[in-house]
């Protein structure tokens, strides 16, 4: 069992323990909790809850859950034998206080500053939800769409230059961990 990071709440549950990446960056006030599993260089910011007691939850590499953000997913039920986990792809950048709830969210793809995503839902590569938005349970975002609104609705496509910022977000991100980390030890 890993010890805890200067405050941060790492917990078991069910006999999962969370299983952090050494190279991955958690700042204090997170709480991470049960079936989870956190790749290389990911960052998991200030304030954030991912707590996988009712199923499994997998961050990538590179990617990070902003500030206040919350994780979840769903436990198995008759209708869902298997549940809902939450499988959040490598080089995803999730923005402050997002909640995002038995989703998949593919490589390279974006959401919004306190936006919402419910059970079910999947975002391709390179997909965006807007800030504030809420992708009602069920709905596909495809590959290089921007969805936004309450319920969340095609704006439009995505061009190269908008993906190409996107993954200078990504580095940023990576960067901006390594100096909080080091400022921390």
């Amino acid at each position: 069992m890993k010890a805890s990071p200067p405050g941060v709440t790492l917990a078991s549950f069910n006999g999962k323990f969370p299983r952090i990446h050494d190279s991955a960056w958690v700042a204090p006030g997170c709480r991470i909790i049960g079936d989870v599993e956190i790749g290389p260089d990911s960052s998991i910011w200030y304030n954030c809850v991912i707590r996988g007691d009712a199923n499994r939850i997998v961050i990538g590499a590179r990617s990070n859950i902003q500030d206040g953000s919350v994780v979840h997913c769903d436990s198995p039920s008759p209708k869902r034998p298997r549940g809902l986990p939450t499988i959040i792809g490598d080089d995803v950048l999730l923005g402050h206080m997002v909640m995002v709830h038995g989703t998949v969210l593919e490589d390279r793809s974006f959401v919004g500053i306190g936006s919402i995503t419910m059970d079910g839902c999947h975002l391709e590569s390179d997909a965006m939800l807007a800030a504030g938005a809420m992708l009602t349970s069920g709905k596909r975002i495809p590959s290089r769409q921007l969805w936004g609104g309450r319920p969340a609705a095609f704006m439009r496509d995505l061009n190269d230059a908008q993906l190409a910022e996107m993954q200078i977000g990504v580095q940023g991100y990576v960067l901006n961990a390594r100096c909080h980390r080091a400022a921390q030890e």
